[in-house]
Parts: C-alpha cells; sequence; structure tokens
C-alpha cells in the first residue's frame, strides 16, 4: 500500500471513473487500474464492483476511501503544522494569470504587506494550465488562476471571484447590440491556450455566431489598445478589481446566460505554507470588495 494508490482510489470516489480519475492524476487508465488491483491485492479486499461498465466502490471500498481521506489529510498536514507563523517571515512564490497583473494581484499584494511586511512575494505570471503544472511540481507556491472544470489530483482552490464575459467595442461604434457586433466587426480573439479563450470559443458555438478573424492576443491591455484603434471587438473578461485609467472603450455586457470565469487562488495540497495561502486569500477577498486598484 502507497500514499500514491490512497490518492488515486480518492480520485476515483471524487470524479466518478477510473478515466477521470487518471485525468486527474495524469496518468493513465491502465496504470490506476493496475493500482487498484495492487491495492485489493494487499488488503485481501473488493474495493469494486466491475459486474458494471463503470466499476463502482463497493462497501468496503467506500470505508476504506473515508480512512485514506483521513491518512492523507493528516500525512499532507505534517509540515504545515510545524512551521507555523514563521512562514510570514519568508518568501511566497506566486504565480497569476496575465490578466490579472495590473489590477487584481497588485492591489491585493499591497494588502498582504499592509498585514505581514516581513513576507517576500515573488511573482510568476502564466497561463493557467502552465501554473498548474508549476504546483504539481513545486516550484511555485500558489497561484490566482482561471479555475478549469475539474482541477488536478492533489490541488485545491479558493474561489477568488466570478468574472463575467463582456464585448469591448470602440467608443465611436454606434450600434450597443454585442451580437450584430460580433457578426459584423472584425474579431479580436482572447488566446485559446487560454481557458478563457476556450470559454469564448465554446459559447460562440453554442450560439452559432461565426466571426471574422482578426487576430488572436493574450493580454487584456493589449486587446483593449486593438480595440481603442477600431481594429475590430473583443469578449474579455470583466474585472473584478479594475486597474487605473481604463481605455475609453464600450464595455457591453453578454446577457445573463453568458458564461463567467472563475479566479481561484490554487495550491498543492499539504503545502507548508497555507498558513500564508489563507492570508493571500483574504487579501485577495479585500481587494475584490473594494474593487479598484488606485494610486
Amino acid at each position: 500500500m502507497s500514499l500514491r494508490q490512497l490518492r488515486t482510489l480518492l480520485a476515483i470516489q471524487t470524479h466518478g471513473s477510473f478515466s477521470a480519475a487518471a485525468a486527474a492524476c495524469h496518468i493513465t487508465h491502465a496504470a490506476v487500474s493496475q493500482q487498484m488491483k495492487a491495492l485489493e491485492s494487499s488488503w485481501g479486499v473488493t474495493l469494486f464492483d466491475r459486474k458494471n461498465r463503470r466499476p463502482e466502490l463497493t462497501p468496503t471500498g467506500r470505508a476504506m476511501a473515508s480512512k485514506a481521506a483521513n491518512i492523507i489529510r493528516d500525512y499532507d498536514g505534517i509540515l504545515a503544522s510545524v512551521i507555523g507563523e514563521q512562514g510570514f517571515q519568508g518568501e511566497l512564490v506566486l504565480g497569476a494569470v496575465p490578466t490579472t497583473l495590473t489590477g487584481l494581484v497588485p492591489l491585493g499584494l499591497s494588502l498582504l504587506r499592509q498585514r505581514h511586511a516581513d513576507l517576500h512575494v515573488v511573482i510568476f505570471p502564466g497561463l493557467s494550465y502552465q501554473l498548474m503544472q508549476q504546483l504539481d511540481r513545486g516550484t511555485i507556491d500558489a497561484a490566482i488562476i482561471t479555475r478549469p472544470a475539474l482541477l488536478p489530483q492533489g490541488l485545491s482552490c479558493f474561489d477568488i471571484a466570478a468574472e463575467p464575459m463582456q464585448l469591448l467595442a470602440p467608443p465611436q461604434t454606434e450600434s450597443d447590440d454585442p451580437l450584430e457586433l460580433l457578426r459584423t466587426r472584425p474579431f479580436i480573439r482572447f488566446d485559446r491556450n487560454a481557458i478563457f479563450g476556450q470559454m469564448v470559443e465554446s459559447w460562440l458555438q453554442k450560439r452559432k455566431i461565426t466571426v471574422k478573424d482578426s487576430m488572436e492576443l493574450e493580454g487584456l491591455e493589449a486587446i483593449s489598445s486593438m480595440v481603442m484603434a477600431n481594429l475590430g471587438v473583443s469578449i474579455v473578461p470583466k474585472r473584478c478589481v479594475r486597474n487605473m485609467n481604463p481605455l475609453p472603450v464600450k464595455r457591453l455586457a453578454l446577457g445573463t446566460k453568458a458564461p463567467a470565469r472563475q479566479l481561484g487562488l490554487a495550491y498543492r495540497d499539504g503545502n507548508p505554507k497555507l498558513t500564508v495561502i489563507k492570508a493571500a486569500e483574504a487579501a485577495f477577498l479585500d481587494a475584490v470588495r473594494i474593487g479598484e486598484f488606485s494610486a
């Protein structure tokens, strides 16, 4: 029996299938199956009912998963329980999606520094998928990400803010109909390598809206500048914390059914700096309540 096998068992219970657990744990379906067979063999019990197409946990399997959750939680909390307040005198390596670097992140970190002056924060920008990989490898402590539908196994996330989609249009545009503008004006895409860019593409397809692609960018400032220059329209997240001196472009709501991206503060389970990460969470939530980063 190993902690890795117990984590895989919990992933199966959480995500409902061997395939989903494999995706969450970044291993193959075959590896999940092999780990569970080894676990059953070492314990001499049957953890799964394999009569159906999708194996289901037996009563013994559910009981074992409950005990495994306690074991993993205690193991992951060992280092965090002994470091305590000492973490506020060290370093926090924080990843952040670029769209948060001119509003949420600077205001949140300013509040955090006021409360913990000895804490040194290092920032690493990156897309959400890249930052989650860095969290998994332990190269960063926490990250402000666009939360995906399924978090990788071993990561947890505090919800920070929901940012609904909105349409940016040049200030001289006469129409205020976002659907008309999307169908008639050149379209500046949000990078489809980003989770939000994929959300935009999915929304356009579901609404059967065909756009006239003109360019694809990632930074909100760059996209806003292109829109301001009358080069097209774009769909971007509505900032939870407004930055200083935003460009005077039109910002049009896409309706109550338009999806929102969920910003979260992600971290690796068992991170010894959890107390510091929780303090950062509180600072970011306060930044969202303030709503504007200004001098």
